[in-house]
């Protein structure tokens, strides 16, 4: 399993919460929840409190588009 790696989180971390996430990934609160609603990121709900797995917030990244890519 790959997780985000230690020296850009400064700790190992099995999951995050929204507000982590978005530090984290430097992306919003509303992109990141149109991602979790769209299927695009998984998220974990337990009681109101909604979190990141390290590896699907990895994965989601990974699988975002290269800028570049395509001989554009």
């Amino acid at each position: 399993m790959s997780s985000l790696r230690p020296e850009i989180t400064g700790r190992s971390r099995v999951a995050y919460s929204i507000a982590e996430t978005m530090a984290l990934s430097g992306l919003g609160r509303d992109t990141l929840y149109k991602a979790i609603h769209a299927g695009r990121l998984p998220a974990r709900k337990l009681g109101r409190r909604t979190i990141v797995l390290a590896s699907d917030l990895q994965a989601f990244l990974e699988a975002l588009p290269v800028m570049g890519a395509g001989g554009a």
